[in-house]
């Protein structure tokens, strides 16, 4: 996860992304670099619009829990049955979400 805060530091502060400014925010952070890593980072970040994946990710969010707390302050009788497949769904959406992040720290 570390590698990630980095690149979006990097990001926030209007620096490029490379392997070196990566590097160097992780040294600053008193983390041992993995080389491996910070190269499928850096190559996974190529050509990615950061600004929109994180509005994308905001969005989600908030989207995925609202019919829960919908049906919740409805009180209805198949809020139960609701729930446990907003649950579902929202289980499903994590681990898909997880299996993206995981190829790229293998």
């Amino acid at each position: 996860m570390e590698y990630i805060y980095a690149a979006m530091l990097l990001h926030k502060a209007g620096k490029e992304i490379t392997e070196s400014a990566v590097k160097a925010v992780l040294t600053a952070a008193g983390v041992k670099a993995d080389e491996a890593r910070v190269k499928a980072l850096v190559a996974a970040l190529q050509g990615v619009d950061i600004n929109e994946a994180i509005k994308k990710a905001a969005v989600a969010a908030p989207v995925a829990a609202a019919p829960a707390s919908a049906s919740a302050a409805h009180g209805h009788s198949e809020g139960k049955k609701e729930e446990k497949s907003n649950k579902e769904d929202e289980k499903k959406a994590e681990e898909s979400a997880a299996a993206g992040l995981g190829a790229l720290f293998g």
